[in-house]
């Protein structure tokens, strides 16, 4: 979150004295609501109006340092993370001997869902297709988490690894320094990035996967309305199977993100891994709007935004 935000959050003063500085800021009053009156957007309108009709809020100013405010987000990569990969085609036997060949911790496990300080590989019977698996990841952090996995990725091509519509990409970020305000926003931030998202998955990742649920169901007001985890959990049916995974917290202090289809390419799940990070840096600060463009998000860089450009159109076809 911003610092300014952050330090007129952590006034002792009233509401109302709060609002007025966000406001002057340049947040929106949706975004004033969500962090200081838990989504009570009229309260905050009534606010935004006196102040317009005493000439304290200049709209011009009030855009000026909204954009000072997203441009000082610090979005550098850094978040602890693990990784899932579904894939089939290869004995796992091979695969942990090909792994520790190239330096990377691994052991052969039935299936579970413990943590371990090294990668798992275990069975999923969900996966279709011969010597299907599952590779699980340990906790790994910013850039060198990346470069290990850029290895593991380079292994799995060696040993002519295979993905099929059966098998997914799940993504698990931490989130043990999550506010409600974070894990509402993070909902919210999917859900209306949701269609944007879509577009550059393939069609077996959209709608009827049964293993990654749509957001569209959901109720943006019932987000709005929950005041702990747990009820933002039954918002979400207490359903791990959502594109976005909030069931993952108790056991693991993470959130997943389950949508993106089976690969085992490292420039697209690095290039996912930072999508999500960049997300939740976002809803660290505020919302995204509705009916977003790729285009707009600011927490991709240009180059980024033509990968996923590129993506869409070959996915179009």
């Amino acid at each position: 979150m911003n610092e300014r935000v952050r330090s007129i959050l952590a006034q002792q003063t009233t509401k109302t004295n709060k609002i007025q500085q966000l406001l002057l800021l340049g947040l929106t009053r949706r975004e004033v609501a969500d962090l200081v009156t838990n989504g009570n957007y009229g309260f905050v309108h009534n606010v935004y109006k006196k102040m317009l009709e005493n000439g304290t809020l200049d709209l011009s100013e009030s855009s000026r340092c909204r954009n000072t405010i997203l441009s000082q987000t610090d979005y550098t990569f850094h978040h602890r993370f693990g990784v899932e990969i579904e894939a089939y085609n290869c004995p796992r036997s091979r695969l942990a001997e090909e792994l520790e060949n190239a330096g990377i911790r691994v052991a052969v496990e039935r299936y579970n869902h413990d943590m371990r300080p090294h990668w798992k590989l275990t069975t999923d019977s969900s996966l279709s297709g011969n010597d299907t698996f599952e590779l699980v990841s340990p906790i790994l952090v910013g850039e060198n988490g990346l470069g290990e996995l850029e290895t593991v990725c380079w292994v799995l091509e060696t040993c002519a690894v295979k993905v099929n519509d059966s098998c997914g990409l799940h993504i698990h970020m931490d989130a043990a320094d999550f506010n409600m305000n974070t894990w509402k926003n993070l909902a919210l931030n999917y859900k209306r990035l949701e269609p944007v998202i879509d577009s550059f998955m393939p069609r077996s990742r959209r709608d009827n996967n049964r293993y990654c649920k749509s957001l569209r169901s959901i109720s943006e007001t019932d987000i709005m309305n929950a005041t702990t985890l747990g009820e933002l959990q039954e918002v979400f049916s207490n359903n791990r199977y959502y594109k976005l995974n909030l069931q993952a917290y108790p056991a693991h202090q993470t959130v997943e993100f389950r949508q993106h289809s089976g690969t085992i390419n490292f420039m697209k799940i690095e290039k996912w891994i930072r999508f999500v990070s960049g997300m939740i840096i976002h809803a660290q600060t505020t919302g995204l709007p509705r009916n977003i463009s790729l285009e707009r998000l600011p927490f991709l860089s240009e180059k980024e935004k033509l990968f996923y450009k590129l993506r869409t159109k070959k996915l179009s076809r």
